[in-house]
């Protein structure tokens, strides 16, 4: 899988400094949890997964969850693990046939039920599963972790045995104990402990800002970000402080942005119109006002936030979600500039000095972190060109 891989060689060397590296389930661990960008979940009742994989319907998909918990109703969950047996089956065939390219599909992953759940689907047959990347485990806490992880190692060991690799893990915190402010501190700080024999599996950790919005009856409208719910960006940061360290380093992917269609408006979009004239002429007011009204522009300024915030990745629900998150993902040149500076001077000196473009301190001891997490964002979604911006990628839209 290659970011922007739909682009044609003149249009990345238009954008690209440096172009996305190729990233597959045998790349680095630390290059794989930083390259699932958006996310997209996918009902374990669609019967039309296999048939959007061969077409390669959905442009820029780099990672999918197929959901078999909130998204599948009680009576409908024994269909739906048919479903998903008939859509596995018919992508290992035509993996096996080279119809669809194995270093073409997206990462490929599977949110089971619950933790009983997970442990029936080790039993069956590991063939089945040989395209997986890995599972996704809502309600995660300190009272499943452990047999989350254990059953996890242990369909690990089966796959490694058939193919050569193993599972990886993406546990949701979303549970009550993980908010509320009595227990979260407690619980947090447990669940690292209990997590750190298990890091190497762990690919991401994600925040299940829907269920924790619902714990207190909130919902963000299509104006506002999750970080306007203040109960929700509270819990954000002790998650952030809790995994995000640089001693502790795990990957945290932002929460799903839920709105993708939207024509009255109460507050002032958030998208400036001169970057679209500045990339694309008079048409670029047009495309703007698209965006505008399927409330792009909301879910550019919470990944944005994300990114700020260091959370690497979001999970999105619709296909016009993708491209808009990974247009912001790409290192800007200047900060690709600074984060080499700083890592060379690591290794001669330590102090202070001025940055490439003049405009700022850089300074190595408490950039450094900074620096060796920008260059790897580098790797896995590309450097821009100087003076090129996210609107350069959202053509199409």
């Amino acid at each position: 899988m290659r970011h922007f891989s739909y682009l044609d060689e003149e249009k990345l060397d238009e954008v690209f400094y440096k172009v996305p590296e190729e990233i597959g389930l045998d790349s680095d661990k630390e290059l794989v949890a930083r390259s699932l960008g958006a996310t997209l979940y996918m009902p374990g009742l669609r019967t039309d997964i296999h048939e959007m994989l061969l077409k390669g319907k959905i442009k820029g998909l780099a990672s999918m969850v197929i959901c078999l918990e909130d998204a599948v109703s009680d009576n409908k969950f024994e269909e739906a693990e048919a479903v998903l047996k008939r859509q596995l089956t018919l992508i290992n065939k035509d993996v096996r046939k080279n119809k669809i390219a194995k270093d073409q599909l997206p990462f490929l992953f599977i949110r089971v039920r619950n933790d009983d759940h997970f442990f029936k689907l080790e039993q069956q047959n590991i063939e089945l599963f040989e395209n997986i990347a890995g599972f996704v485990f809502p309600k995660f806490s300190q009272r499943n972790a452990v047999l989350y992880m254990r059953t996890l190692e242990a369909f690990s060991c089966k796959l490694k045995a058939h193919c050569g690799r193993g599972f990886y893990g993406m546990p949701i915190l979303e549970s009550a104990e993980m908010i509320n402010i009595e227990t979260r501190r407690d619980a947090l700080n447990e669940l690292v402990g209990i997590l750190e024999p298990f890091k190497d599996t762990i690919l991401n950790i994600r925040i299940g800002a829907t269920d924790f919005s619902g714990l207190f009856g909130l919902r963000r409208s299509p104006d506002n970000t999750v970080y306007d719910l203040l109960i929700i960006r509270d819990c954000i940061s002790d998650i952030i402080n809790c995994f995000c360290r640089s001693d502790r380093d795990y990957v945290v992917s932002g929460p799903v942005w839920e709105y993708f269609w939207h024509d009255e408006r109460m507050l002032k979009p958030k998208l400036r119109q001169t970057p679209f004239i500045k990339t694309y002429g008079e048409s670029g007011s047009a495309k703007r006002i698209n965006m505008l009204n399927k409330y792009i522009d909301g879910l550019l300024y919470e990944a944005i936030l994300d990114n700020v915030n260091g959370l690497i990745g979001k999970t999105v629900i619709h296909p016009s979600h993708i491209i808009p998150v990974h247009s912001i993902m790409p290192v800007a040149y200047e900060d690709y500039l600074d984060a080499l500076s700083i890592i060379e001077s690591a290794t001669v000196d330590n102090g202070v000095f001025k940055s490439t473009y003049g405009n700022k301190m850089n300074e190595v001891k408490p950039h450094l972190f900074w620096a060796k997490k920008t260059v790897l964002k580098g790797r896995v979604f590309g450097v821009f060109n100087e003076n090129v911006e996210y609107t350069s990628l959202l053509n199409g839209l």
